[in-house]
């Protein structure tokens, strides 16, 4: 599942110009920051989880709450937008360094489970 949908989300990305030139993996962390930073930065101003900037035909843009009105030409924005683009650019890079998610990740819950609870009593 997530495999396929990395390979979309690469091939997005290599059509779109965004692998012309080797990414290196520093790059690629400070980007998928950046996007997190960003969802930070929507939960600060107290915006919601998703909404959508649409553009009048003056190119003024407003803000859209509601996103079952989405036109695929208006920009979504929120929190859970930015957490999406960060889960993005982390699949983008496992399809490119053909790294298989679904079973690394499905190997990564199992061993959670067998984890004490709070692993050391760790806040966070």
């Amino acid at each position: 599942m997530l495999n396929e949908l990395a390979k979309q989300i690469h091939e997005i990305a290599v059509a779109h110009g965004w692998w012309e030139n080797e990414r290196p993996f520093p790059e690629i962390v400070a980007l998928c920051h950046s996007e997190l930073s960003e969802a930070l930065e929507e939960y600060r101003h107290g915006r919601p989880m998703s909404y959508v900037l649409h553009f009048d035909e003056t190119e003024e843009a407003y803000m859209q709450p509601d996103m079952t009105q989405w036109d695929p030409r208006d920009k979504p924005e929120g929190i859970a937008i930015e957490m999406a683009d960060c889960l993005i650019r982390i699949l983008d890079w496992c399809a490119k360094e053909g790294i298989d998610i679904d079973t690394i990740t499905h190997k990564k819950i199992t061993y959670n489970r067998t984890r004490p609870y709070r692993h050391g009593g760790k806040k966070c």
